[in-house]
């Protein structure tokens, strides 16, 4: 079985935990599974150092120029969604993955790029309790699911809400495309409860 491809979108200003906790998921999920399931790694712009929220500085593996085929593509959110979706070089290469690939999640505000790109027309979506209100600017015709903690918005786009939100959809993913065991292995690794999930 191939490995699949799993491509983190970095930025300045983006929230840690939407991109490192889906980071540890799937890295995770495939350590423990000898390394056969994933290859995990982040990509942005350029291969600058990018200044996370709170200060944290993280070096992207890759650049737009060489970053592998990508099967699944995770958007964070965090501040600086609010300038990623001003950028369009971001996002014709966004937009050119997602043509491409398996499926697209989004965590917490990273919603803002899919709903500028127009894919979340009359469809559900879940985003950070506090960026419901831009979103209506955004994609006035999608459908908030605040009581969700993740939803389905297209056939191979998931959207999440805020910040740890995540790890659960991260979960759900795991267990779509590997099943129940993966994702129980996965957990008692991390010693994370599945509440949110099941």
């Amino acid at each position: 079985m191939k490995k699949k491809n799993v491509g983190i979108l970095l930025f300045d200003d983006a929230e840690v935990l939407d991109f490192a906790g889906p980071f540890e998921v799937f890295s995770v999920a495939s350590e423990v599974h000898n390394y056969s399931l994933f290859d995990v790694f982040t990509f942005a712009k350029t291969e600058s150092p990018i200044t996370a929220v709170n200060g944290l500085s993280v070096n992207p593996k890759y650049s737009f120029e060489n970053v592998p085929e990508i099967d699944i593509l995770i958007i964070p959110g965090g501040n600086g969604s609010r300038e990623l979706i001003k950028d369009q070089t971001v996002l014709d290469k966004i937009a050119d993955i997602h043509q491409q690939n398996e499926l697209t999640m989004t965590v917490c505000s990273g919603s803002r790029v899919p709903a500028v790109l127009g894919w979340l027309a009359e469809k559900p979506y879940c985003t950070h309790h506090q960026v419901y209100e831009h979103m209506q600017e955004l994609a006035p015709t999608a459908i908030p699911k605040k009581e969700l903690r993740y939803v389905r918005s297209d056939q191979h786009l998931y959207t999440s809400g805020g910040i740890s939100a995540g790890i659960d959809l991260s979960f759900f993913l795991l267990q779509k495309l590997f099943g129940k065991s993966v994702v129980l292995n996965t957990a008692e690794y991390m010693e994370y409860r599945l509440e949110n999930i099941y």
